[in-house]
């Protein structure tokens, strides 16, 4: 009651060929993967993920040297039927984690930007913590009644 049921407002999928992918974030690019392999309803999730995996917005993420990393992670995400989707795959994104960490270059800085950005929002204030002019009374001192 006084709740109104949500609507899903389909937003047209950008074309690969008209946007430049080199300049998008890593969610974007894996938003529109998995548009592209959504556009056949009919399909098994195995043969959409695979389908997703081909989407020219994400090739060039499929080659280098965590391109084989990229590709098990993202179809193991395509294909998860956990119930908060992808949470069965870590061993696959640790892996990739792992792979861009000792390849920093593998990727496209500006894909990576958004992720490092969003680690390094907030620096860590150091605080100074001075405790209160009672507590530094020495317990030999009477009780003031």
């Amino acid at each position: 009651m006084g709740q109104e049921q949500s609507t899903v407002i389909d937003s047209p999928v950008p074309d690969p060929k008209t946007e430049d992918s080199s300049s998008s974030s890593m969610e974007s690019l894996l938003a529109e993967a998995t548009a592209y392999g959504n556009e056949d309803e009919n399909l098994s999730p195995e043969a959409k993920a695979q389908k997703a995996l081909e989407c020219p917005c994400i090739q060039n993420l499929r080659t280098g040297p965590c391109g084989s990393q990229f590709s098990e992670a993202f179809l193991c995400f395509m294909k998860s039927n956990a119930e908060e989707k992808g949470s069965d795959c870590v061993n696959p994104f640790v892996a990739l984690q792992k792979c861009i960490q000792i390849n920093p270059n593998a990727f496209p800085s500006d894909v990576l930007e958004n992720d490092e950005a969003e680690a390094q929002e907030k620096p860590v204030q150091d605080y100074k913590i001075i405790p209160p002019k009672w507590s530094l009374e020495t317990a030999n001192a009477k009780p003031k009644l």
